[in-house]
């Protein structure tokens, strides 16, 4: 179907949903019932907290404002993320996963920045002033290349203010269509059905796709800098050196590689795991049981983590 069609289909399913002649629950009220069906579906792994809530949602904000940009600047995304919260985030399955494997990655490393006393993430303007790090991981400069560029890549996914936020060469295609779609949908019911507007809209968003296909973000990084240790027992002791001064997006980086999954999946499954699956998760990496144990204190020490004991 083409994607002008699809976004008035869209438009028309919005105008259904809005008809009086349908009883639609208050936001509050479905907002509450979401909360107890996730908490009915997995009962053991505790409520999301408020500081969990809010950085969810600020990533959401942030990413939905950065896709906005992709489709030009007549979208009001004030106007457009109020409307949102107030009838429901279109989409917002979509969206859980990814914002909450960054949020929760973030919760985790400014813990073990309090704890370390390291200082706040570098804005992306300060690119070149990323440091090497404490520990040297390897003496070949292709590796220390490749981590330098693996940095780079982590901190393009914080926002100027050195809030968490999730980089557009970073989220699947996928997810990336289906928001622009539904923006500019938004658009389409805002400014009124027309066809011309649904044209440039659809072609806008074929745009903003194929540049994604372009984009290189930290999944690219992470197999480089894997692929540039080259022996097994480089990409081991570079992991070990990561888990020892806590550099998680090193090690989530170098697991998620060896493991041939996303950098999000594998940081969600680190974050998700009781300590006795660490070992089997991080199985690629060939690390000795004892090189595990800071890691194991960290994630113990996180609060209201999403594992099977947590509170």
């Amino acid at each position: 179907m083409p994607i002008n069609d699809m976004l008035l289909s869209r438009v028309s399913m919005a105008d259904s949903l809005s008809s009086p002649g349908i009883d639609v629950p208050s936001p509050t009220l479905s907002a509450r019932l979401h909360e107890l069906a996730g908490f009915l579906g997995a009962p053991t792994a505790g409520r999301l907290t408020e500081e969990q809530r809010a950085l969810s949602l600020g990533i959401a904000r942030r990413l939905v404002a950065d896709i906005c940009e992709e489709l030009g600047s007549e979208i009001d995304v004030a106007a457009l993320w109020r409307d949102w919260l107030a009838s429901g985030v279109p989409g917002a399955e979509r969206l859980a996963g990814a914002c909450f494997a960054r949020a929760e990655e973030h919760r985790w490393r400014e813990q073990s920045a309090l704890r370390l006393g390291a200082s706040a993430p570098l804005a992306e303007d300060d690119d070149q002033n990323v440091a090497a790090p404490e520990i040297v991981t390897s003496a070949n400069d292709a590796a220390d290349r490749a981590y330098l560029a693996l940095q780079i890549a982590d901190r393009r996914r914080f926002d100027a203010y050195g809030h968490p936020a999730l980089a557009l060469a970073d989220i699947d295609r996928e997810l990336l269509r289906a928001v622009l779609l539904d923006i500019a949908a938004w658009r389409l019911v805002r400014e009124g059905q027309d066809d011309k507007l649904a044209s440039d809209l659809g072609e806008a968003v074929r745009a903003a796709v194929a540049r994604h296909d372009e984009m290189t973000g930290i999944d690219r990084a992470a197999i480089d800098y894997h692929d540039a240790l080259a022996e097994p027992s480089a990409v081991a002791d570079a992991a070990s050196a990561a888990i020892a001064r806590h550099d998680w997006p090193a090690l989530i980086a170098l697991a998620a590689a060896a493991a041939q999954r996303s950098y999000a999946d594998t940081a969600l499954a680190l974050l998700s795991a009781e300590a006795a699956a660490l070992p089997i998760l991080l199985a690629p990496l060939r690390l000795d049981r004892a090189a595990l144990a800071p890691l194991e204190a960290s994630l113990a020490m996180l609060p209201a983590r999403a594992v099977g004991g947590g509170a």
